[in-house]
């Protein structure tokens, strides 16, 4: 296959999407595939080849057969490119518009999952409008979740930007810095238990049906710091990866069921990365990432390899995968 790797973008994550990108290069490689380095610069320009590359609706992206849309944050990973993609007429890897929309925004997501009912991390959902016109009621409702909580910006990942409050004194100024990154901020209580992250697969089809997505074994995370932050997700040894996870076997069965669960709830298509809380026999769900990185010290694909699929078989699958749903969006009549 010929595959485009959109790499860099917009976004705060804009380094981030680079190493991903270049990881996601070496797979393809290794299968065989000719590969398209496409970079968006910060200030959403596309070039390929060192030169401004235009597009044309319906005209596909330099004749490739796929596109790996290698991005993190908003204007990558929030249906803004996938959205460009489509009128490009042209398949590409991960979750389509709706879904990556819907989990690339913190509170929408926990909002749909507590309408299926899934069990999550106590949170509260903040609009800078509704934070400055009334400042004492949002932070008397957010006191509700009690101490310690995390701010965040809603729609960034990577944990940017992200505040541990330990006081009610700090939690206004926690408000103030995530307003700069986002209009809207999510607050969660702190949950007991271990980080635990679960893989999420696509199958690929046979004419007339489709297989359930392949969940992971899952993985721990453990790091040094008071909080899985920036720095451990992305610095060598910042971070340790435990693969099984140290949690009981009905606790691993739950997070794997759920974790596909949640995929298909949000309509998400490929692959998806679910992170957990795991206390005992009690999961809750934190979030869903639609592109999970490829860096490095990434934890998506080693989750995978150690479930039995090599990273050369991951991302071939993925490329097949994002073909076999273009393919079967094209037999519908709009």
């Amino acid at each position: 296959m010929t595959v485009a790797v959109l790499a860099g973008g917009r976004s705060s994550e804009h380094d981030v999407s680079l190493s991903s990108g270049a990881g996601v290069r070496e797979g393809l490689l290794a299968c065989g595939h000719r590969v398209l380095w496409v970079e968006i610069a910060r200030d959403g320009g596309w070039s390929y080849e060192g030169e401004s590359l235009a597009l044309t609706p319906g005209g596909g992206l330099l004749g490739a057969d796929v596109v790996f849309p290698a991005l993190h944050g908003p204007f990558g990973e929030d249906g803004v490119v996938q959205g460009l993609l489509e009128a490009l007429d042209v398949p590409y890897v991960g979750a389509g518009v709706s879904a990556s929309a819907v989990c690339m925004d913190k509170v929408l997501f926990k909002e749909l999952m507590a309408a299926r009912g899934v069990s999550q991390v106590a949170y509260a959902g903040v609009r800078e409008e509704q934070y400055l016109n009334g400042r004492a009621e949002v932070l008397s409702d957010v006191a509700g979740l009690g101490l310690p909580v995390f701010v965040k910006p809603a729609h960034l990942g990577s944990s940017v930007g992200i505040v541990k409050v330990t006081s009610t004194e700090g939690l206004e100024a926690a408000l103030d810095s995530a307003f700069a990154h986002d209009p809207l901020v999510i607050v969660e209580a702190m949950a007991a238990g271990l980080e635990v992250e679960c893989g999420v697969l696509g199958s690929l089809g046979v004419p007339g049906e489709r297989a359930r997505p392949l969940a992971s074994l899952p993985g721990e995370i453990s790091f040094p710091g008071d909080w899985y932050d920036f720095k451990a997700k992305y610095t060598p040894g910042g971070m340790e990866l435990r693969i099984p996870a140290g949690i009981s076997a009905g606790a691993a069965a739950r997070v794997r069921g759920l974790a596909v669960d949640v995929f298909e709830h949000a309509g998400c298509d490929g692959l998806a990365r679910v992170d957990f809380f795991v206390d005992g026999e009690q999961v809750l769900v934190n979030e869903l990432n639609t592109m999970p990185g490829f860096t490095p010290t990434s934890v998506y694909a080693k989750l995978l390899d150690a479930t039995g699929v090599a990273y050369p078989e991951l991302i071939d699958r993925l490329c097949r995968l994002g073909i076999e749903r273009h393919e079967r969006h094209r037999a519908h009549t709009h």
